[in-house]
């Protein structure tokens, strides 16, 4: 493949003030009748807007929301210092000829309760206790009353939590409100009342406590510990040499029995000076620890892998692509370190849907310990069908603390964590890696035979050094090579896979199947076009429905009160600064697209596709407000990426 400039292309916003020179590198070549220039582009948006604001006025918007008069409030680029018009004129200077990369640190981060200063008492919310939790240091109003008249009005007179489960139980506080509450404001409930679907891997508030207070032990992380302190290297010695452990009563702890068979949630950090009661005959699997031969296989050949993509990637994303066809997926990165301190937001990354057939859960982690202990904790608490290493994170938060790419020059910390981790977990073990850490010293030849003699089952390679990012293609002739030095261990391939083609290639390598990360944000249908071998010329409507689906699959997972859709937009507004790359196979000169190739400014087929190729924040932000209503006053975004949008 010929280096192309991948995300270097148009990294201000676009490919140029006009559409000419379609088969510039690094520009999608656009048929010329859809071509048009950046100043035609947004005149178009603008008075489209206008007109349709129009529009809606007369027919008489009860929220009298004009989106192009905010559009300056909205863009705003500043921390929150009022200098509104100073962003504005900033926004409309020229773009800067230098590329805007890495990402955007100052960005302002307002939490989703900063708009819902205003809180009603939990205990009046769920209707499940006569008095509050809090007692007399409750800073939640007790006032209903006061509270519906300080509340917004609703975005919506659908709520989408009431017609899927016949209930809310966000109650008077959800902001679709109006379709289940009763004339005295009670929250009514239809007769036929649906449960809704059981997330699974949630943070439970015993086991949140233990963690806090540090009273889990794990005996199996401290057995492993132990081991590598005396020099001998965990997973290397046969079964039968693994001392006995034996309990406070001189009784062989029944050591696998508490992963595996012990209730699932805080019982599992019951200190080992109690025994704990079982009952039924004692078999060779409650003293016996599991060979690596005997482990759970993970047979993912030749499947659809949806990469670990953080912020992105979280549970409604994956249902979304869980329905396009999608066969593996796996959490958000998370950080072993968080997760051991019990913080709500870091297990909150490892909650799986029932659509998630088989999942996983990706950890980041520099050390032995802290790695192995959290492997062992999620293996008694969690449901995964594999845990993954992330050995691939460029980012410098976590390469200057040893933990991701950084490990591939740790080689004998890496080792130690391997090895630790699969003598711990009953699940098997994966590792994400990439080719090396420098652009031309390339590691993950050397890598792949060790990582294979230490117990992994399977390591994905990203096709790129962490110095690279994504200024070149993905090296898929290197892939290729490593292949040989991997087998008999499968090796994924990662990089670059936007279409059936690009599929199609990279399986001629030799690998075991492919990890699709950035593809499935620009078109997550993209694993229906490579299992039915086609382009899909999709509609402007259908993508719309595709977001619509997202909102609801948001709306259930984050709640349908303020909070809950604020954190559904902010998450759909980082999406869209992805999905604002695609270009419709109907306007393109040749296909495919390729990833590396962003597209020049273009009027699509109809008012929508236009808008939603737009790659300026208020337009995402015109995109959330038909799917969940108006933003709240002073609402600021920027994407996370600067080359995701321009100024």
């Amino acid at each position: 493949m010929a280096e192309g400039a991948a995300e270097a292309s148009g990294e201000n916003g676009g490919g140029g003030d006009s559409g000419a020179g379609a088969l510039e590198r690094g520009v999608a070549p656009i048929k010329s009748r859809y071509l048009t220039t950046k100043e035609q582009f947004h005149e178009f948006l603008e008075a489209r807007g206008q007109e349709k604001s129009s529009r809606k006025t007369k027919a008489g918007d009860p929220s009298g929301h004009d989106p192009a008069g905010s559009e300056a409030k909205r863009i705003r680029l500043e921390d929150g210092d009022g200098q509104t018009e100073e962003a504005a004129e900033y926004t409309e200077q020229p773009e800067a000829q230098k590329r805007a990369r890495g990402q955007n640190k100052g960005r302002p981060h307002l939490k989703p309760n900063h708009y819902d200063k205003n809180r009603l008492c939990p205990s009046l919310v769920q209707e499940s206790a006569a008095k509050c939790f809090f007692g007399d240091r409750c800073r939640f109003l007790h006032d209903v009353g006061l509270y519906l008249e300080t509340k917004p009005a609703d975005l919506g007179p659908c709520c989408v939590l009431f017609e899927t489960y016949g209930r809310c139980p966000y109650g008077v506080t959800c902001r679709f409100a109006g379709a289940h509450l009763g004339p005295e404001g009670q929250n009514l409930v239809q007769k036929e009342v649906v449960p809704a679907p059981p997330i699974r891997n949630s943070l439970d508030k015993a086991l949140q406590q233990q963690l806090r207070k540090r009273e889990i032990h794990f005996e199996r992380a401290e057995q492993a510990l132990h081991q590598l302190g005396k020099g001998h290297q965990p997973g290397s010695t046969p079964p039968a040499t693994v001392p006995e452990v034996m309990g406070a009563e001189g009784t062989p702890r029944q050591d696998n029995c508490d992963a595996q068979q012990a209730p699932r949630g805080p019982g599992t950090g019951t200190p080992p000076s109690i025994p704990e009661q079982t009952c039924g005959p004692l078999t060779d699997e409650d003293i016996v620890r599991l060979r690596p031969c005997e482990k759970r296989r993970l047979d993912i050949g030749g499947k659809l892998y949806l990469a670990p993509l953080t912020t992105c990637g979280n549970l409604p994303f994956r249902r979304i692509c869980k329905r396009f066809g999608a066969d593996v997926t796996c959490g958000e990165m998370a950080v072993c370190t968080n997760l051991l301190q019990g913080q709500t937001s870091e297990w909150a990354l490892l909650k799986r849907h029932p659509c998630e057939d088989i999942f996983g859960v990706q950890l980041e982690g520099a050390f032995p310990d802290t790695m192995t202990k959290c492997a062992e904790l999620l293996n008694r608490t969690v449901e995964v069908d594999f845990v993954d290493i992330n050995v691939g994170c460029p980012i410098d938060l976590v390469y200057k603390k040893g933990g991701g790419c950084a490990l591939m020059n740790r080689s004998a910390k890496f080792q130690q964590i391997v090895r630790c981790m699969n003598q711990v977990l009953d699940v098997p073990l994966t590792v994400k890696i990439r080719t090396g850490v420098q652009e031309r010293v390339n590691l993950a030849h050397k890598l792949l035979p060790k990582l294979r003699d230490w117990g992994a089952a399977l390591v994905t390679l990203h096709g790129r050094s962490r110095e690279q990012r994504y200024t070149k293609l993905a090296d898929w002739q290197y892939i290729e090579q490593c292949v040989t030095a991997a087998s008999p261990m499968p090796l994924f391939g990662n990089g670059d896979i936007l279409s059936y083609e690009d599929t199609n290639r990279a399986l001629q390598t030799g690998v075991a199947g492919v990890m699709i990360a950035r593809g499935a944000l620009l078109k997550p249908w993209l694993f229906t076009e490579i299992k039915e071998q086609r382009h899909w010329d999709i509609s402007s409507s259908e993508r719309l429905d595709i977001l619509r689906d997202f909102t609801h699959y948001g709306l259930e997972h984050w709640g349908s009160d303020t909070q809950g859709v604020e954190k559904t937009r902010r998450f759909l507004l980082e999406w869209l600064s992805f999905l604002c790359r695609y270009v419709p196979v109907g306007l393109l000169e040749r296909l495919p697209q390729r990833i590396n190739e962003r597209p020049p400014y273009y009027l699509g087929r109809d008012y929508l596709e236009t808008l939603m190729a737009s790659q300026k924040a208020a337009d995402w932000i015109r995109i959330s407000e038909m799917l969940l209503g108006p933003v709240p006053p002073n609402f600021v975004f920027l994407p996370k990426h600067k080359a995701n949008a321009y100024k």
